[in-house]
């Protein structure tokens, strides 16, 4: 008897396939599902994180106005006029320290911004290789050296050498110039509204010059090889393409040092000379917000007393998100002109 033979190609039925495709597609249902349950969470998550910042941002600011309101009610924006710092008196003006504050970050600033840049221009396109690591360790060990100790340095080894080999002879230098005469004149303290500026430019330059070096380093190396190709300097490559590349994390990294030298605190409560007043020479003592505040806080005994420092711990908080601000702006404007 003849059996006709099996001609079904090899495999699964037909049947079989129809039955396990539903079983696929609900465990790519399943796994969807499960990747959209990480993702909801994911997202809740980082919301949270977003709005606890916020939430501690409108805490500092409000316990800062709502323990400065004593002083604001007793003296309005007076506050803000007066120079006079008379505690058994109670009378508290908060010029002097703003003024503190304000001209010693700018004498770090101006110090240490040129440096800083120069450092990292020399270590991403000068230095030899054998010596990019020993300068960069050195860089970084010097932003790591707590506050306290530059203060100490600055006190007992800094003044000294800096009232005997530089104030004295420039005192006797300028005696009767006009303008400079004033701004670097008086008597050689050692200490003083320089002196805080200087200690401040050595513990910024590390943040200016470690920011701007990584910054450069990101530039792309076929940009500053066409530009040695059609015979450009070493200098005309770095002013005329490292630099306007790199230009918003340069800003950056010189808002994040004057940040840092704003709210300083210690070295300058040790070589400031904390004198509440202002003085048209440089060299002559005076204070900042942040050495008031860490002075005088132990010894403030009434409410009107320590409101009065809280008031100048808004102050300081408000100078800062200005400064912040201003940055904010000024890259704005950078980069829609780099547009253009």
């Amino acid at each position: 008897m003849w059996i006709a033979p099996d001609l079904r190609p090899p495999g699964p039925l037909l049947t079989d396939i129809s039955l396990s495709q539903p079983a696929d597609l609900t465990d790519r249902s399943q796994g969807t599902r499960r990747a959209g349950a990480g993702d909801t969470r994911f997202r809740l998550l980082a919301l949270s994180a977003a709005i606890l910042v916020l939430l501690i941002f409108a805490g500092v600011i409000g316990a800062l106005i709502h323990g400065s309101m004593p002083a604001f009610k007793a003296y309005g924006f007076g506050f803000l006029t007066e120079e006079a710092w008379r505690p058994s008196r109670e009378i508290f003006g908060a010029v002097g320290p703003i003024y503190g504050t304000l001209v010693t970050s700018a004498i770090a600033m101006i110090i240490a911004l040129p440096v800083g840049i120069g450092i990292a221009i020399f270590l991403t396109e000068l230095c030899p290789r054998f010596l990019r690591r020993p300068i960069g360790i050195a860089i970084e060990l010097l932003a790591g050296i707590p506050s306290i100790i530059y203060g100490i340095w600055g006190l007992f080894v800094f003044a000294p050498f800096f009232q005997a080999y530089v104030q004295e002879p420039v005192i006797m230098a300028l005696d009767g110039v006009p303008v400079l005469g004033t701004l670097f004149g008086g008597v050689p303290y050692g200490i003083g509204i320089f002196t805080a500026g200087l200690i401040l430019s050595i513990m910024i330059l590390p943040f200016i010059a470690a920011v701007t070096r990584d910054v450069l380093e990101t530039v792309p190396s076929v940009l500053k090889e066409a530009a040695y190709g059609v015979g450009a300097t070493n200098w005309e490559v770095i002013r005329k393409v490292a630099l306007p590349y790199s230009r918003a994390g340069v800003v950056g990294g010189a808002m994040l040092a004057l940040g840092r030298a704003l709210g300083e605190t210690m070295a300058v409560t040790f070589v400031i000379g904390n004198a509440h007043r202002i003085d048209p020479s440089l060299f002559a003592p005076g204070t900042s917000i942040s050495a008031s505040i860490a002075n005088e806080f132990t010894e403030a005994t009434s409410e009107l007393y320590v409101s009065s420092l809280v008031e100048l711990g808004l102050l300081l908080f408000v100078i800062t998100f200005i400064v912040l601000a201003c940055a904010q702006l000024m890259l704005r404007s950078m980069e829609k002109g780099q547009g253009k």
